[in-house]
């Protein structure tokens, strides 16, 4: 049960509750082990307003906060408890503190003008499971009490113990910090985040792979999964002209375009090519040409291939079909002649179920289709009917990479939470793997230092990374999982 609030700047406060910092500066020195909730203080309490006071990569978020407070009550949000309280003199430099803080050099400066010394709190904080309203205290103090005990666990915290102990080890060191145009994006796309649903989840995914922890931002299942869904169906169906919308809207989901105005050669998934067109073309990456045949209890006759190979010389010229990956896309068996007319034309068969299961796994894991890595599967041997086995392999490999990197991930995150570190140094991770009954055959010291630094990039945020000179003692930290359903 706690009993009393510290008074911070809103701003401040909600710093800590972003896991933006774990840093405070009471006014008074804090002993470690001290527990308390944070009160949100107007920033009047601050020496100097706040453009002056505040980084400009935060100060949106500040001035946010300020906008937000109440004039008869303030409402508390998380409490915290103090690790360590450091005593910052002049001999320090307060630029390099500036950097990794929210405060600028003007501020601490006066700060320390005015107070002949800088109290540094290093705060554990946990969110409240419900808002608490206390009413606005007078500002000159340092403790409020509260009406009524708080009473709190520790099951909410901002961020893990894992990164929390990272982040102290390099926040004590003076570390700089390791992604500093990161922080001006992620400053950049918090004003678009209020509003705009795509910029809140990179805002999201950046703070966690800054470390400012937060909650894991939930994926929204993808729009798309609803027509998706329906594919087979209505390849299964005798609605033709849906079938081919679905298959043109399902190439382009998959990443192929054409710019291709010239309707007999389209891939406008709101159209179809007509009475003498091509049902779907792709210009780019690759030149990929198509037929759709709706209708799961119709034999695909041999005039499929022909009307292929016919539309295709017709609207694309013979040198281009040829070098071109041909696809039917259809749910009946082909007839005895059609099989070997599309075996020696080179055509693909793919079923619409295939096709769906492709666009679930494009859709449920955005980046994970790689269609150059997919163009062999298509350009090769065997065509026909059996190039179905092909496709489905391809996505068989597809989701076994998934559930590698995320069985790798919960080692990651399982190590840290069973020994409290703040990282895992690469040999001792690998001496984990080894004996984890890893979802594939073994894997090398350097495919499994290859697929670290893949989770550890910028691009995809899953790992933090401390390098060193020797890649064997590089050290990794947990950021977020990889959940994997397929």
């Amino acid at each position: 049960m706690l009993q009393t609030a510290l008074v911070l700047p809103a701003p401040d406060v909600e710093a800590l509750i972003q896991g933006r910092t774990i840093l405070a500066m009471p006014r008074i020195f804090l002993n470690p082990g001290r527990a308390f909730s944070l009160y949100p203080a107007d920033a009047s309490i601050n020496l100097l307003p706040p453009p002056r006071y505040y980084n400009s990569n935060f100060l949106p978020v500040a001035q946010t906060s300020i906008s937000q407070l109440g004039e008869q009550t303030v409402a508390i949000k998380a409490w915290a408890k103090c690790e360590l309280c450091q005593i910052v003199d002049s001999s320090e430099s307060l630029d390099a503190l500036s950097r990794l803080t929210v405060w600028t050099p003007e501020a601490l400066q006066e700060t320390l003008a005015q107070r002949q010394r800088i109290f540094l709190a290093f705060l554990r904080v946990y969110k409240l499971p419900d808002p608490v309203q206390v009413r606005v205290y007078a500002r000159e103090r340092y403790f409020v009490p509260l009406p009524q005990g708080i009473g709190v666990t520790d099951s909410v915290p901002v961020i893990s113990d894992s990164l929390f102990a990272h982040r102290r080890v390099r926040l004590e060191n003076r570390e700089v910090p390791a992604h500093p145009e990161l922080e001006e994006l992620q400053a950049e796309l918090a004003p678009l985040a209020l509003s705009n649903p795509a910029a809140k989840q990179l805002d999201e995914e950046l703070k966690i792979f800054l470390g400012w922890g937060g909650e894991v931002p939930v994926n929204q299942p993808d729009a798309d999964l609803d027509w998706i869904r329906t594919i087979a169906e209505v390849g299964n169906s005798s609605d033709g002209q849906t079938f081919e919308k679905l298959v043109r809207r399902s190439f382009v989901k998959l990443g192929f375009s054409n710019s291709n105005r010239k309707p007999e050669a389209s891939l406008d998934p709101n159209a179809t090519g007509g009475a003498g067109g091509l049902d779907f073309y792709c210009q780019t990456p690759y030149s990929v040409v198509g037929e759709c045949k709706a209708s799961q209890n119709e034999s695909v006759p041999n005039s499929v291939s022909s009307q292929l190979i016919h539309l295709g010389h017709t609207h694309l010229g013979k040198e281009l079909f040829d070098r071109s990956i041909k696809i039917i896309v259809a749910a009946g068996s082909l007839t005895r002649h059609a099989k070997r007319a599309a075996i020696e034309n080179k055509i693909n068969v793919m079923r619409p179920k295939t096709l769906q299961r492709l666009l679930e796994l494009k859709a449920k894991h955005p980046g994970s289709v790689d269609l150059l890595e997919l163009k062999p599967y298509l350009l090769q041997a065997p065509f026909g009917e059996d190039a179905e086995t092909e496709v489905n392999r391809y996505i068989d490999n597809v989701w076994q990479k998934l559930k590698l990197r995320s069985h790798i991930l919960r080692l990651v995150k399982d190590f840290l939470d069973r020994t409290k570190g703040e990282s895992v140094c690469f040999s001792q991770l690998h001496g984990v793997y080894v004996y984890s009954n890893p979802p594939q055959p073994l894997l090398s010291r350097e495919q499994l230092r290859d697929i670290l630094i893949e989770l550890s990039s910028p691009l995809t945020g899953y790992l933090g990374r401390d390098e060193a000179s020797d890649w064997e003692s590089d050290h990794f930290y947990f950021l977020r999982e990889l959940p994997v359903d397929g």
